[in-house]
């Protein structure tokens, strides 16, 4: 199995129940949670286009690490193009552009520990080997916007470093704390999907939190919690290792071939 097929793995339907709390996550650093509450870009309100913004990242996700050079490039552009339009104001209280590389790092960085996790979550404990293979492959969801190569951590251990140090700058406010609580309950569909799935979805984001982000959302989390929340995992992970490959993979396997379409055809992707 290669490495591209290695982190596809964790690209399943069911790690997409862990999608808000690595939202929650890359937002919890306050320039990234602003640039994406107050944004310019109303085509990518995920309160306003839910779908639309979905299928953006979702696309993005797959693409990132499943795409030919020329793909990739194309899909920069895209998404430079949007990006740019995304920075702060004279008066905003908070500093920020979308196409800083130390905030793509991070949302990068979250993205790849979202990867892991589910990974985790679905297929057991990865070997050392495969641990390393799952983060080198990983660096792409930064290089395929503004993050350099030598900026990506360069080992596992290394990542951990990074990792512990930025937890540290995590900070929310009352804009950012209340967006992304929408987001953990799932108020962004409309209903009557949001009264089916909200309770659920909002268990699953809170359980895929680390502490740290919890304790900045202001959310509890209790042991009878944890317990229950472990045993979802267990069965949603045995239920994802006997589903045949291509519904297993769905909808990211969908959306390649969608986005690769459109890429043929010059139409956006984003």
């Amino acid at each position: 199995m290669s490495e591209t097929a290695r982190i596809r793995d964790g690209l399943t339907g069911l790690a997409l129940l862990a999608g808000g709390a690595n939202v929650i996550m890359q937002l919890a650093r306050l320039p990234v949670g602003h640039g994406v509450v107050h944004s310019p870009v109303e085509s990518g309100n995920i309160y306003r286009h839910p779908f639309k913004r979905t299928r953006t990242t979702l696309m993005y996700l797959v693409m990132a690490i499943d795409s030919t050079p020329a793909e990739r490039t194309e899909l920069r552009r895209q998404i430079n193009r949007v990006h740019a339009q995304v920075r702060s104001g004279p008066d905003s209280p908070v500093k920020y552009h979308a196409m800083d590389p130390e905030l793509q790092l991070w949302v990068a960085a979250c993205i790849y520990r979202g990867t892991e996790d589910t990974y985790r979550m679905l297929w057991g404990e990865p070997d050392e080997r495969t641990r390393e293979a799952l983060y080198q492959d990983a660096r792409h969801f930064g290089t395929t916007l503004q993050v350099r190569e030598d900026q990506w951590p360069e080992n596992r251990d290394a990542f951990e470093e990074y990792w512990q140090r930025e937890v540290q700058k995590i900070k929310m406010d009352d804009d950012t704390r209340s967006y992304l609580r929408g987001i953990a309950r799932g108020t962004f569909f409309p209903q009557p999907l949001r009264g089916l799935l909200g309770p659920f979805l909002e268990f699953m984001s809170i359980g895929f939190l680390y502490p740290e982000f919890r304790a900045e959302l202001g959310v509890p989390w209790s042991e009878r919690q944890q317990r229950r929340f472990e045993r979802v995992i267990g069965v949603l992970g045995k239920i994802n290792r006997r589903l045949p490959r291509p519904l297993r993979e769905f909808p990211f396997n969908v959306l390649a071939w969608d986005t690769r379409r459109r890429l043929r055809t010059g139409r956006p992707v984003v």
